[in-house]
């Protein structure tokens, strides 16, 4: 059961969901919550929004109150409401010096003068408010505890207001230093969101319009995802499938894991790597890894193609390339991004004058850009390339911060040749075998078929299995009587076969 966090303001209860937790997921990605919808008008939703931002180590909690349609006057007040310089709570700190005892006349005539001016240039008709313009504030002792509240735990509210499609957005924004933020700042910036929520609905000093509402801070429940048809073979392949890389295999199991405790990641202010580079020559995997890996981590996987990004016209590759990494961060569940084949797509020599390789230059350039700041803004996304070669691929695009992990992935050796065939096998099995069917016989023996298959990668294995039951079916479809099952003889005659090509 999740701790709560419960408490009262301007006669209303506040609960907040787990709090502690929400804070710590806020250290290394973007938390959207929702505060309730029983508000009083013209106040129709408040959202609030918990943005890390991992270069200046800080946290922004940035409240936005959303409001329906009002009429000329209110809109002309809310503008001067959010729109005043003078304070960062705007007319709350007016509101808060006259419950002080300090004359706050002469700063409410200077609001005045400045709401007139923005009301102007905002082309709003009319001056701001006459109670606010003619007359001290009234005293508001609930409003000026709350900005006391805030005031003590070093927060500095800014209010700023904004059209909206119907009526008006009002947002607070506070920011902090990650390291330093507490549940008590975030109850204070739900309070200072309440207090605009009382202005808005134009409440008494006495507060009045939120007494006797209950509200609860959580994340929104999630949206009912549409039923997935069943994935293909290669979409729902697993780390337990993958033989012969024992050490890669580790390494992917290491960063499933820091997908899944977001909350340790960020009590250490550990980074997830950014980039994963796979090299090495074809067949031996890396597309599966891929996949792999997603399935791992409980991810999406979004495979992306040379045709999706290379263009003909000029400046469209890099269109294209900025509009897949734009996409890319409006992901909000984890996603494996894989490039695959990465030399075709920024085959980057970082010389040359001609105008091919400018545009080649120019590409590998926006790919360097877009990385440089996809952790920051989507920490959800994890880029994974994939190369035959290389030594295509300039070092600067790949260096760490943009690919902070760089696997080899080899030819497997006998050992490794022996685990494939294996796997592959009990696989075969485990998706066809029936009652009365037998798909291989007692004699396969894998460690003499990997000690025959010197050379062979795994996409070759898989060759060999699929030229065996084709073979076998077809044998079956033509006599019409069942087939025996494949024998280590088959398949070292279809081993053999492909070696010689």
């Amino acid at each position: 059961m999740p701790e709560q966090d419960t408490v009262e303001r301007f006669g209303a209860r506040v609960t907040i969901v787990d709090p502690v937790a929400l804070l710590a997921a806020a250290r290394t990605e973007p938390v959207v919550l929702r505060l309730g919808t029983d508000f009083p008008p013209p106040v129709t939703g408040v959202r609030v929004t918990l943005r890390p931002d991992t270069a200046d180590r800080t946290l922004r909690m940035v409240a936005e109150i959303r409001t329906g349609a009002v009429d000329r006057a209110t809109d002309t007040a809310l503008g001067w409401l959010a729109l005043n310089a003078l304070s960062p709570a705007g007319a709350l700190l007016v509101r808060r010096l006259a419950g002080t005892g300090v004359d706050a006349g002469p700063l409410a005539a200077r609001v005045g003068r400045m709401a007139t001016e923005a009301s102007r240039r905002l082309g709003l008709d009319g001056p701001p408010p006459t109670a606010v313009v003619d007359r001290p504030p009234v005293a508001d002792p609930a409003g000026a505890a709350v900005l006391a509240e805030a005031e003590a735990l070093g927060l500095r509210p800014e209010v700023v207001d904004a059209p909206a499609v119907v009526g008006r957005t009002v947002t607070v924004r506070v920011e902090m230093p990650v390291d330093a933020v507490t549940p008590a700042h975030l109850r204070a910036t739900v309070a200072v969101a309440l207090q605009v929520v009382r202005d808005l609905a134009g409440d008494d000093p006495e507060p009045r319009v939120l007494r006797g509402r209950a509200y609860v801070l959580d994340r929104p429940p999630a949206a009912p995802q549409p039923a997935r048809p069943a994935a293909p073979r290669s979409e729902t392949v697993t780390l337990d499938q993958v033989g012969g890389l024992d050490e890669v295999v580790a390494r992917f199991r290491e960063i499933a894991i820091s997908f899944r405790h977001p909350d340790v990641m960020a009590r250490w202010g550990a980074r997830r790597p950014q980039g994963i580079l796979l090299y090495g020559p074809p067949g031996t995997g890396k597309t599966m890894l891929a996949r792999a890996l997603a399935n791992e981590i409980g991810a999406d996987f979004k495979e992306i193609r040379t045709p999706e990004i290379l263009d003909k016209w000029l400046g469209g590759s890099e269109r294209n390339i900025k509009q897949i990494f734009r996409e890319a961060r409006r992901y909000r569940e984890p996603t494996v991004l894989l490039f695959d084949e990465f030399d075709s797509i920024i085959s980057y020599a970082g010389a040359g004058g001609d105008a091919a390789s400018q545009a080649v230059n120019a590409v590998a350039g926006i790919f360097k850009q877009e990385m440089n700041t996809l952790i920051e803004e989507n920490p959800n996304v994890i880029v994974v390339a994939t190369t035959n070669f290389p030594q295509r691929v300039d070092a600067s695009l790949v260096r760490s911060g943009r690919f902070d992990v760089k696997l080899s992935i080899p030819p497997p050796d006998e050992a490794g040749r022996a685990e494939i065939i294996a796997k592959m096998i009990r696989e075969l099995v485990d998706r066809h075998a029936a009652p009365g069917f037998r798909m291989f016989a007692d004699d396969v023996d894998p460690a003499a078929l990997a000690a025959l298959a010197s050379g062979l990668t795994g996409a070759d294995i898989r060759e060999v299995l699929r030229r065996v039951q084709l073979a076998k079916a077809m044998r079956e479809a033509t006599a019409g009587t069942p087939a025996a099952p494949i024998t280590q003889e088959d398949l070292t005659e279809a081993v053999t076969t492909l070696r010689r090509g």
